[in-house]
């Protein structure tokens, strides 16, 4: 036991580091109990490394590093959507407007537009490759570089995405740390994020662009921090290109401008501009993709989450079993379009009757307003709740830390052949997110979400 005492630091960081390798390049997705026990263990260990008193903040920034370069060599192992990325990256570059054309469509022609068509075709599967992409420019941006950089090897530009997606998590980590000091919040609470292993494994290992997207959110609450409007505008606008859901915040800014002003007027007008700042620049960046098809090809593409796609809901799981008991059918196409409505109702509640006159306050709506969309959604993918995650550390709330925990149980689907969900697993997963947040809303004295 004394030396383990003595030595726990070197064992925790060499333990994390012999997991995160079995996990980056002897794993698969089918080997559930495997994955539960690198995971848990993982949490673990990062758990105790963050905090520890005996590692200094640098340390924590090295191993931050450390732990994701262990990812870099490898493919990944728990989403296929890397391919549909690098086919639209090359396809820009071989003067192609991703938005215009389906996979699909090629390979059934027998054409090959880009190098490794077919393989890439056969990554990313028949569902992905028959519907329209639906990633916004600077992602797309990013699928551009890898293909400049690696246009003939998918080794090649798996490296590069997670290079860039590396750099953003750096960036998180220089701007969250700011922004925590200026909110007068502790730094290592930027550590909850950056070395929480579900990040690293499901950004880093499996190439999701949130990173990217929070990267930019997070620089520009900063500028908003520091009354420099403007930028924060344009720095939002570039987060909602490379991901939508930054939208679902427009709204909750309202009393951000209008009670921080001297008169109600001029809050209104510097509001207008944000809107139109934000507004505008979304339109410059998806000008280039511009076509008479667009708009249909990408609101269909969207659309698909709404009345199609299913996964890992919560409450949505209630709404489809009540269809069933009275209707005899799955309502998807029903309930998909009430709960988007259920959430601009919450989102228009929290903005007119919360006080969200500070930044924290005003992250918390942001919190609690995205949260309540992804509770009444139809599809849940893991790498959603790197949102809520990054938010939470600006606030009180921790439920989104056991999300990230939790959301493991949703990898189960994937050891069924064919793949099925075990909804006992779903329910277990939600039971652990919605008892910790009643747990922190009663312990928080006197809490309203509408104060």
């Amino acid at each position: 036991m004394s030396f383990f005492k003595k030595h726990k630091d070197i064992l925790l960081i060499s333990i994390s580091t012999i997991l995160y390798f079995v996990f980056a390049y002897f794993l698969e997705r089918t080997e559930f109990t495997k994955l539960l026990l690198l995971w848990f263990t993982l949490f673990g260990c990062s758990y105790f490394l963050i905090k520890s008193k005996t590692i200094n903040t640098t340390t924590l920034i090295g191993l931050v590093i450390l732990f994701r370069l262990i990812f870099l060599f490898a493919i990944p192992n728990l989403s296929q959507d890397f391919y549909r990325f690098i086919w639209d990256g090359r396809m820009i570059l071989e003067g192609f407007n991703p938005y215009l054309s389906l996979p699909e469509t090629f390979i059934q022609q027998g054409n090959s537009p880009i190098s490794d068509a077919n393989n890439l075709y056969s990554g990313m599967g028949e569902m992905n490759g028959s519907h329209f992409t639906n990633y916004p420019p600077i992602n797309q941006l990013c699928f551009l570089i890898a293909a400049l950089f690696a246009s003939k090897s998918i080794f090649g530009s798996v490296i590069v995405l997670r290079i860039l997606i590396i750099l953003a998590d750096v960036g998180i980590l220089y701007f969250g740390k700011k922004l925590l000091e200026k909110l007068n919040l502790p730094v290592k609470n930027i550590f909850w994020y950056a070395l929480n292993p579900f990040i690293i494994i499901e950004m880093t290992g499996n190439l999701h662009f949130e990173p990217v997207m929070l990267f930019f959110l997070i620089w520009s609450l900063y500028k908003l921090q520091q009354h420099k409007w403007i930028w924060a505008a344009i720095l939002l606008a570039c987060s909602v290109s490379v991901k939508l859901i930054p939208l679902l915040f427009l709204p909750l800014f309202l009393q951000w401008f209008v009670k921080n002003e001297q008169n109600w007027l001029a809050g209104i007008k510097k509001i207008s501009l944000f809107y139109l700042i934000i507004i505008s620049t979304i339109i410059i960046l998806f000008l280039p993709f511009y076509s008479s098809n667009f708009i249909a090809n990408y609101s269909n593409s969207v659309g698909l989450w709404f009345r199609n796609f299913e996964f890992n809901a919560s409450f949505y799981y209630i709404f489809r079993e009540i269809g069933y008991l009275f209707r005899g059918w799955n309502e998807i196409a029903i309930i998909g379009k009430i709960t988007p409505i259920l959430t601009i109702i919450f989102l228009m509640i929290i903005t007119f009757f919360r006080k969200n006159n500070s930044l924290k306050q005003l992250i918390t709506a942001f919190l609690f307003g995205l949260c309540f969309y992804y509770f009444t959604a139809t599809t849940i993918h893991p790498w959603y709740i790197a949102t809520p995650l990054i938010l939470s550390i600006f606030t009180k709330y921790r439920f989104p830390i056991f999300w990230t925990i939790a959301i493991v149980f949703s990898y189960q689907a994937y050891a069924n052949n064919p793949w099925k969900e075990n909804l006992a697993f779903v329910a277990l997963e939600y039971l652990i997110v919605f008892g910790v947040l009643i747990y922190e809303l009663r312990k928080t004295k006197n809490y309203k979400i509408v104060k």
